[in-house]
């Protein structure tokens, strides 16, 4: 049976990292396990990412629909090959983000993007969401020890209505939605992720002992 976990948040939230160590103990316990992350996992996905991050003059709506099409292309050629032969799906972002980012943050018609991101994946859903949750001035910084795309570069109050976004998102979802302190040391959040992970495989069969 598949599992489909993503991981969301704002800038600087440690998805990346977390996103390796959860696969790295999955993989040990016997798990098939597809790392991925969007927007990319994918040649044209990857040709997407890089439109996005490295231009400087994309307005929103243009903003979206390179998305959509990067998150559709994922899903038929990872995501859903992958559910079919169940295997443990770990995604950095995904639709959530898209709620957070572009409808929070832009101000883009919310109702109008679930129902694209409907279309984009078929209707698949994670089964967990692991939302990172860290302070936008925290997250900024750690940041900036990296090198900002163009998202990133945007104002503290933009990623300020993100992090509200990806907040009323986990109230309104709260059974697949869990979130975790991400201010703590990244062993720290790893440890809490993994709880939470580890509950599920374990309900699959998988051993999940660290």
């Amino acid at each position: 049976m598949a599992l489909f976990i993503t991981l969301e948040g704002g800038e600087g939230a440690g998805k990346s990292s977390l996103a390796e160590a959860l696969a790295e103990r999955a993989n040990a316990g016997g798990a098939n396990v597809v790392l991925t992350r969007e927007p990319g996992g994918t040649p044209l996905g990857d040709s997407i990412r890089e439109a996005l991050f490295r231009s400087h003059d994309i307005n929103a709506w243009t903003e979206v629909f390179l998305f959509l099409a990067a998150r559709a292309d994922h899903v038929e050629r990872v995501i859903r090959p992958a559910l079919a032969r169940g295997a443990v799906i770990i995604c950095d972002r995904f639709t959530d983000s898209t709620i957070a980012y572009q409808a929070y943050g832009r101000g883009l018609d919310q109702d109008l993007l679930r129902r694209l991101n409907r279309e984009a994946t078929g209707g698949i859903s994670p089964n967990l969401t692991l939302l990172l949750d860290v302070p936008v001035s925290l997250g900024l910084a750690r940041s900036r020890a990296e090198t900002f795309d163009r998202i990133g570069r945007e104002s503290q109050v933009f990623h300020s209505r993100v992090y509200e976004g990806f907040g009323r998102l986990a109230l309104a979802e709260p059974d697949r939605i869990k979130s975790i302190d991400a201010a703590q040391p990244l062993d720290a959040v790893i440890e809490d992720s993994w709880a939470l992970v580890a509950a599920r495989l374990a309900r699959l069969g998988f051993r999940t002992t660290p």
